[in-house]
């Protein structure tokens, strides 16, 4: 399908949708489900054939129908509302930016977005998604498949922060923390505690703790929340963007009236040293 220009018309589009996916994540408590369809969209990426990634072939039947994706089918459709209003942005881009809008509006890190990807409709064979029954050597393969690291394992696992699992679509029940509508560390908090009655540890979850390379990333995001946060807007950007080269200069209005002002500033103080400059040698004079 045809790649997206992105133009100044384009970014003031994407600026636009941003504010009604916020209103609509936040008026419907759906940041959760927002979330997971960024991830599993993105989360089908192999490195080697440079197949699946972010670009929306999820809001096709076959892609929909995997187990993985059991109830996705509600994000997507409350996607198309934004759509609707904005159908010049790709699929791609929208099911991404809900991703990143999804954490901010829960409290999380505020994660870099680069538009310009593009829509596919061919659809990745089931089984490139993780497993929650298995462990340490099934998430490597996973997430190594995808270009990802160690510390993006554990820092996307921490995502588990926000929603719950529900028995209809994974066959387990119940939220990984005591406050499933906010993006914090507790997820990594609860890790170390063990299992608590009323929330939910995988062995994707427990695996974290008990492998010897995982641990030392969670005992970090579990005593610094910022360092949690720092590494997991990293790694979020890494999933937005597998498979994506985005184009030279495509970035938010916003980010251009940030780095103009910032060459103001710049070019006010260098005026300032050199007036200082002056008038010091004439007192010297």
């Amino acid at each position: 399908m045809a790649m997206p220009v992105v133009n100044t018309e384009y970014l003031k589009e994407i600026d636009k949708a941003r504010r009604d996916l916020r209103a609509l994540i936040s008026n419907r408590n759906c940041a959760p489900i927002m979330l997971r369809l960024a991830w599993h969209d993105a989360g089908t990426y192999c490195a080697k054939t440079k197949t699946g990634g972010p670009n929306a072939s999820i809001r096709n039947d076959e892609e929909c129908a995997h187990g993985a994706n059991n109830g996705l089918k509600k994000a997507i459709d409350w996607c198309e509302e934004v759509k609707s209003k904005h159908p010049k942005i790709t699929y791609a881009d929208l099911y991404q930016l809900a991703g990143v809008v999804a954490v901010e509006v829960t409290g999380g890190p505020t994660v870099d977005f680069v538009p310009g990807r593009k829509d596919s409709n061919v659809c990745p064979k089931e089984g490139r998604l993780p497993d929650a029954k298995q462990g340490a050597p099934h998430l490597r393969d996973i997430f190594y498949r995808m270009g990802l690291t160690d510390k993006d394992i554990v820092a996307l696992s921490g995502g588990h922060t926000l929603g719950r699992a529900h028995p209809e679509r994974s066959g387990f029940d119940g939220p990984w923390t005591q406050d499933p509508l906010k993006f914090d560390n507790s997820y990594f908090l609860e890790l170390l505690k063990g299992e608590s009655e009323g929330l939910l540890q995988l062995p994707t979850d427990k695996t974290l703790v008990e492998d010897p390379a995982f641990r030392p990333f969670v005992d970090l995001y579990a005593k610094d929340e910022e360092a949690f946060f720092r590494d997991y807007a990293a790694s979020h950007k890494k999933l937005s963007e597998l498979g994506f080269t985005p184009s030279i200069g495509a970035k938010s209005p916003k980010d251009s009236t940030v780095l103009a002002q910032s060459a103001v500033g710049v070019a006010v103080a260098a005026a300032v040293v050199i007036l200082s400059y002056i008038y010091e040698a004439r007192k010297r004079v």
